[in-house]
């Protein structure tokens, strides 16, 4: 008995033992120390997904694939760009502070983008009258006129948009402004055969289609009739006369402060476009930042442009309003003696983008702005002369005619003679001065002064003054290298 009760007590306490070395294995595990403070919250994974990334670090770096945040372009009208602006109306000079009108001949952009269209309102008033040297007057007052022209400054303060926005502006007029402008464009280069290759065609094309665009742009003057110049020439040959300034007189508004017309994204589309090659025949609106003057300019001076109008290829953009265009005057001829006129050339062989970045150009002036009274001419190379004006043969002929007349002793005879040397007060001296001696003077004088002006003092000379609207033609661009040292580029 006591042998078996010690049995079954082995056996129970080896069952015991193993309900207790099961109940061990499946207790879960004490639990973990709670964890530092993280500096960043980290969410709780879902139970789809990957356990692994429990494990990664709190900061991970971004992709190398992932685009960084669009720049931005602004549209800003920078400080010293000119404003073409063109008198719409006749306006009578009468004092300092009356208003004047007029409408921008030529569109400003920004960038890319057009801000102010031609045909924008402007308005401005006089700011000054400048007396008259007492040697002009005096020389004046021998040919008859005692009311001689003074010098008109004028200040353009707003530009009022199609939309109705008054832009108010900031500006002064740069000198050689004040001049009714024509449009020179090159003449046709000699081509063998007959043949005209693509560029040149191009090119051909958008030198009209500038002409064009400057004809529209005069369309918005009111142009007097026949009758109102009648009247004009009549009143303007009066000893005293009042002092007009002609519709079509062309001013450059030069900003003293910019213009801001906010901003646009610079997408990857327009900052590639940019480096592209302008396409054979491309055509750019410049303003000439360096004044010219055959009196003045020798070979070999620096001469830069600015675009003022951004250049596109269909609806591509090639070269941005701002770009700066480099060149040098490589012929220059005073006016002599004997009317001989003037002459001048430049070339343009760098163009520096709006990143800085200069590089080479074949480029030549395709066309330009220049005042009527000089006459300017352009060959097919784009060299620039002086005309003289046809109406010098009939001026001295007629000068010379009335001379003869002026011989006559009849009171019609001396008066032709007056009318050639000092006009009406001329025609009026002859004619109630009975002396046959004044009369030939006073036409021997006329005919003199005729000849001696037209064919025997110095010819003219070609003027580009600042802001000289052109349009030159661009070919293809070719990296300019660079110095060692970072030193500027160097030109061929």
């Amino acid at each position: 008995m006591a042998l078996g009760r010690i049995f079954f007590t082995l056996i129970f306490a080896c069952a015991s033992a193993c309900a207790t070395l099961a109940q061990a294995q499946d207790a879960p595990p004490p639990p973990a120390p709670a964890p530092a403070p993280a500096t960043e919250h980290i969410p709780a994974p879902s139970p789809d997904s990957d356990p692994v990334l429990t494990h990664r670090p709190v900061t991970t770096p971004p992709p190398a694939a992932q685009p960084a945040p669009n720049e931005t372009v602004p549209l800003v009208v920078p400080k010293g760009t000119a404003v073409q602006v063109i008198l719409d109306k006749e306006v009578r000079i009468e004092k300092v502070g009356q208003p004047v009108h007029g409408r921008v001949a030529e569109a400003v952009y920004a960038f890319d983008k057009l801000v102010v269209p031609v045909g924008a309102e402007v308005t401005g008033e006089v700011t000054q009258l400048d007396g008259v040297s007492g040697g002009k007057r005096t020389l004046d007052a021998l040919n008859a006129e005692f009311t001689p022209a003074r010098k008109v400054q004028m200040e353009f303060k707003e530009v009022i948009l199609a939309d109705g926005r008054h832009i108010p502006i900031h500006s002064t007029v740069t000198p050689g402004s004040g001049q009714v402008i024509q449009f020179a464009a090159a003449g046709e280069a000699d081509k063998k055969k007959g043949l005209k290759d693509t560029a040149s065609e191009k090119t051909k094309q958008a030198r009209e289609e500038a002409k064009r665009q400057w004809d529209e742009a005069m369309k918005q003057v009111h142009e007097p009739g026949k009758i109102h110049k009648l009247e004009r020439y009549a009143v303007g040959q009066l000893p005293a006369h009042p002092q007009y300034i002609d519709a079509g007189t062309v001013y450059f508004a030069e900003l003293l402060q910019p213009l801001d017309f906010g901003s646009e994204p610079l997408t990857p589309e327009i900052a590639s476009s940019i480096d592209s090659q302008p396409p054979p025949g491309s055509f750019v609106h410049a303003r000439l930042t360096t004044p010219l003057s055959s009196a003045t300019s020798h070979k070999g001076d620096e001469v830069e442009a600015v675009l003022s109008q951004p250049l596109f290829d269909g609806a591509k953009l090639i070269l941005p309003q701002g770009c700066r265009l480099k060149g040098t005057v490589v012929q220059v001829q005073a006016a002599r003696s004997l009317s001989r006129n003037g002459q001048l050339r430049m070339v343009f062989h760098e163009l520096v983008l709006p990143d800085g970045v200069e590089q080479k150009v074949n480029a030549s002036l395709e066309g330009l702005q220049a005042s009527k009274g000089e006459d300017v001419k352009l060959d097919s190379e784009g060299g620039a002369e002086a005309n003289s004006p046809k109406t010098r043969y009939l001026t001295t002929g007629i000068s010379v005619a009335l001379a003869a007349l002026s011989q006559g002793d009849d009171p019609g005879d001396r008066a032709a003679g007056g009318a050639g040397g000092f006009k009406l007060v001329g025609i009026a001296l002859g004619a109630f001065v009975h002396s046959q001696p004044l009369g030939m003077a006073m036409g021997a004088y006329g005919a003199s002064m005729s000849v001696y002006t037209h064919f025997v003092a110095r010819g003219r000379d070609v003027v580009f003054p600042k802001n000289t609207s052109m349009q030159i033609g661009i070919g293809v661009r070719m990296d300019v290298p660079a110095k060692a040292g970072g030193d500027a580029l160097t030109r061929d």
